[in-house]
């Protein structure tokens, strides 16, 4: 019976109950994975029936051995399902790799080079040389030679190499003398960790022994502070590719911050620094405790079995835990969904939270290091080293001293003498600028259970929470670290229900406590006056907000309820409600916190989705929102929100909606408003326009003016009337029955393109298909008719390029998709399908579709709201939809959250009117969701491929205002 020291592990679905592994290694059963005695028979077979027959030979070779490998690799997916032990499955995957490159070797030296047996070494470097492999890694040999090797000893690797390679392995290989490794791993890290990593699988094995010393003596000896510094300078490079932080809700379980390369890197420090084979020896030289060796166990185990899942299921090496897979490894866990949170939402929890205490290992085993290092140096350079390093006393405490620019505790009793201090320790540091020594941090977190309801009840306590969390400096850096230590989850206990937990959406870029602590990063930026070119208006407002305490707060605590069957907002603003009086705040400041986390999503939602030309909007907004005070917080923290989402979710678009939402309300709160008729101020705004109009003759400025109904004149900016005047002038000079007009904003990072054309009921159906078909994603659209039948629409598109010629050349290319489109030299069909296949549909979300149509948000419309599953060609679909049904849109607000979409209409019936009756509603309401969900609709007609039309034939849309105010 082949066995193997493996780590004991509980069935999968006991992954929910965060079963540990067994405390001692055990003896790993491997005969049920591979019968290696049969499998060297079926090999020397082979040879024999083939000694004549090389090409034949090998190919009967290959058969063996891929069959072998399959067989074994689909034995360990079944034992990994039936005991959930990750390790144990890359132990037995490695195990099976070495009995084939054995069988290999034995092969090569015995019937095609005999020559060559015991002339060279067969060593597993890297993950493979710990004895553990995933499904689909990179195998890595490093081959040792005798000095002056034969050219036949180089022809029996090449041999072993041709044939792994052809078994479809990735093999990573290298074939050197022990003289050049060892001189090699003088100057190059990447090869002196893979030595130290090293393991024998077949050959001369006098070779690897002699390696294996003289790379202690010549190489370790010594060197211990330059290879700790150089893992921990490629760790955190590594961390900064990835974003630096743990809590990415896509992570790369390998590469990320707290994956398996971070345990690695631990492992090679261990193993270099302190000569162990085991890291349970760590727990006997004191550099661990044995609950902290558990974790690193418990860690380790857990990593493996999600890499070796993610690579059985995908059949590659995917290091990436994308939205993808993760419902199915929740499955393969055996996590069920519950209340507030889905399975899924369940295992990424988990899974974040080994992430965390891999970096809690970390720093125990980094301030181990320093310590020891401190303690080892000897002689007169210790005594010089000592005195350089000595601490300073910090002024003002007698707890804290500082150790090289770094908080440290002034003894090791400090925090239980007073549990108090835990909270002062990252006071002390934020006031004095100082980083945490890691052995202080290694002290909190073993001192957690000193966080009781005494202490979160202490007076002293809050008042110094309430200091970090509003300090001038960098609270958001502090916030961090309090919250890696545990700090924060135990100081507020409903924030550590959201520690770790994750979102299952593409909009939602980190897990929800990651998110608050950058949230509160994005209000000290503003605070100091850091973003006033990307929100001049928030930077503007926030030097008058007198009550700081309550926007910091209310900040933090916005999603301190989510993942609660009730709708967070509300449960957070109950939440807050208790802890406002537990920080100390007033009963005028508790409800203020309380509102702005009862309404933090309210200025997102009515500013990306509501039309803020209508005055209804505005009124509505500013009924809920009642005061100046409240607009300004409100504003700040939905800006700080938006912007702590994830990178690429701000754009100048949501600010510019922002901020018209802003002042429109302001105007309407400070008593403003415009209390004059509408047709006053259209006749105003057409009288204007025609003053502008200077260079024009008096019968041109007259007839163009008659050409715009109230709604236009009202609603679009006078300079952007003095451009589209421009535009069909020269559309109508040129004789251009269709005509598009770009520009672009980078401020605000939208592109706008102006569709001149002859009406008609698909219009924006069309445009939207074209958008679509030249990958352009629409944020907004305002759909304008003239009296002469001709529709002026305007749509907006997010930017895609940062250089103004290279965006004005993409939106001259939307338009010309636009232009062929309506005139019927491309169709549409044809097109959407086309930019649909190169589109991998997303099967990770199931968004249920739904349709809400309601009369009380404008006074003239009715507003149809559908929310959706996003899609290439979805808008084009709905908005003909809405045409089929006989409604004239009259605006549009498109408004995408990561894979959902949620579009709002402004439309009337034929003749202007809102839509009325439960039957029209139903209809409605069938035929969308029908389309949304992408089911047959026998009663929508194939869109024509083009759609110029007379004039004379042009909709019958004008809404009744339209028929009713005559053209200014």
């Amino acid at each position: 019976m082949q066995t193997k020291p493996a780590a004991g592990r509980e069935p999968a679905a006991r992954h929910e109950q965060d079963a540990t592994p067994a405390k001692a290694m055990r003896d790993l059963d491997f005969s049920t994975i591979l019968d290696t005695e049969l499998l060297q028979n079926q090999c020397d077979a082979v040879a024999e029936a083939n000694r004549n027959r090389p090409d034949i030979m090998r190919a009967d070779l290959l058969a063996v051995l891929k069959k072998a490998s399959t067989e074994g690799r689909q034995k360990a997916r079944a034992a990994l399902a039936a005991d959930g032990s990750g390790l144990n499955c890359a132990y037995r995957i490695s195990w099976l790799q070495d009995q084939i490159i054995t069988a290999l070797y034995n092969f090569a030296t015995a019937h095609i080079f005999p020559q060559q047996k015991d002339k060279f070494a067969v060593t597993a470097v890297g993950g493979y040389g710990r004895d553990t492999l995933a499904p689909g890694s990179d195998i890595d040999l490093l081959f040792l030679f005798l000095p002056r090797p034969a050219e036949e000893t180089h022809k029996a690797v090449e041999f072993m190499l041709y044939v792994l390679w052809d078994m479809g392995f990735k093999v990573g290989h290298a074939t050197r003398t022990v003289e050049e490794c060892i001189a090699l791993s003088k100057s190059d890290m990447t090869i002196r960790t893979a030595i130290l990593e090293m393991r024998f699988i077949c050959g001369l094995q006098r070779l690897e022994t002699e390696l294996e010393n003289r790379f202690d003596k010549e190489i370790v000896t010594g060197t211990g502070p330059e290879f700790i510094a150089a893992k921990l300078a490629e760790r955190d490079e590594r961390h900064r590719k990835a974003g630096d932080t743990r809590y990415l809700v896509e992570p790369n379980v390998k590469e990320g911050k707290g994956g398996l390369r971070d345990l690695h890197t631990l492992f090679w420090i261990s193993k270099y620094y302190y000569h162990v084979r085991d890291q349970a020896e760590l727990v006997k030289l004191g550099v661990l405790s044995k609950h902290e060796y558990r974790l690193l166990e418990k860690a380790d185990d857990f990593l493996w079995a999600v890499r070796c899942h993610m690579h059985f299921l995908t059949g590659k090496a995917e290091e990436r835990l994308s939205f993808d897979i993760q419902r199915e490894i929740a499955e393969a866990f055996g996590y069920h969904t519950r209340p507030g949170l889905s399975a899924v939402e369940r295992f990424m929890k988990h899974y974040f939270l080994v992430a965390k205490d891999v970096g809690d290992l970390t720093r125990i085993l980094c301030a181990a290091l320093e310590d020891q290092q401190a303690k080892s140096i000897p002689g007169l350079t210790g005594v010089i080293s000592r005195f350089t390093h000595r601490t300073r006393k910090i002024a003002g405490s007698v707890e804290f001293v500082e150790d090289r620019g770094r908080i440290a505790l002034a003894d090791a009793e400090v925090f239980k003498r007073d549990p108090v201090s835990i909270l002062r320790l990252f006071h002390v540091a934020d006031i004095n600028g100082l980083e945490f020594h890691p052995d202080a941090l290694k002290r909190v977190t073993r001192s957690l259970a000193l966080i009781d309801n005494s202490l979160r009840e202490n007076d002293e306590a809050n008042r110094l929470f309430m200091s970090i969390l509003t300090s001038k400096r960098d609270p958001a850096l502090i916030l961090r670290r309090m919250n890696e230590a545990g700090v924060l989850g135990r100081f507020i206990p409903d924030f550590g229900k959201i520690v770790a937990m994750m979102q299952f959406n593409m909009y939602h870029h980190y897990t929800v406590d990651e998110h608050l602590i950058r949230t509160v990063d994005v209000l000290s930026e503003i605070d100091k006056s850091r973003s006033e070119d990307l929100h001049p208006l928030a930077n503007k407002l926030i030097a008058n907000i007198e009550d700081r305490e309550a926007l910091y707060l209310a900040v933090l605590l916005h999603d301190i309820a989510k993942g609660r069957l009730e709708d967070h907002s509300i449960a957070g603003a109950r939440v807050a409600r208790k802890l406002c009086a537990r920080f100390g705040l007033s009963q005028k400041q508790t409800e203020l916190v309380v509102w702005l986390i009862e309404e933090h999503l309210t200025m997102s939602m009515v500013a990306q989705t509501r039309d803020l030309t209508d005055r209804k909007t505005i009124t509505d907004f500013a009924d809920r929102v009642q005061s100046l005070d409240r607009l300004k917080m409100l504003l700040i923290l939905t800006i700080c929100d938006i912007r702590a989402v994830g990178p690429g979710v701000w754009n100048g678009w949501k600010g510019q909606l922002l901020r018209t939402l802003y002042y429109e309300t302001e105007l309407l709160l400070a008593g403003g408003f415009s209390e004059v008729s509408r047709k006053e101020r259209a006749n105003a705004a057409a009288e204007a326009l025609r003053g502008a109009l200077s260079d024009w003759s008096q019968k041109d400025r007259n007839a163009y003016t008659k050409l715009h109904y109230q709604p236009y004149l009202l609603s679009v900016p006078l300079e952007d009337q003095l451009r589209h005047a421009q535009f069909i002038r020269q559309a109508d000079k040129a004789g251009q029955a269709l005509a598009t007009m770009v520009r672009t904003d980078s401020f605000h990072a939208i592109t706008e393109i102006t569709v001149l054309s002859p009406d008609h009921p698909r219009l924006l159906a069309v445009i939207a298909g074209a958008c679509a078909a030249a990958g352009a994603n629409i944020v907004d659209a305002q759909i304008f008719t003239t009296s002469d039948g001709r529709a002026l629409d305007t749509i907006h598109v997010s930017r895609e390029f940062a250089d103004d010629a290279d965006e004005l050349r993409r939106a001259g290319t939307i338009g010309r998709m636009i232009e062929d489109v309506l005139s019927g030299r491309k169709r549409l069909p044809e097109v959407i399908a086309t930019r649909a296949r190169n589109r991998k549909k997303n099967k990770a979300f199931v968004i249920p579709p739904s349709v809400n149509i309601t009369n009380s948000l404008s006074n003239k419309f009715t507003v149809i709201e559908v929310e959706c599953l996003d899609r290439p060609g979805l808008l084009s679909e709905i908005t003909a939809v809405l045409s089929d049904l006989s409604l004239d849109i009259q605006s549009a607000r498109i408004t995408t959250f990561g894979e959902k979409v949620i579009d709002t209409f402004y439309v009337t019936d034929l003749v202007g009117q809102k839509i009325s009756g439960d039957s029209k509603r139903a209809n409605i309401t069938a035929r969308m969701k029908a389309v949304m969900a992408e089911e047959e609709d026998e009663l929508r007609e194939r869109m024509p491929s083009g759609i110029i039309a007379p004039a004379a034939t042009a909709r019958t849309s004008t809404t009744a205002e339209k028929k009713a105010d005559s053209p200014a």
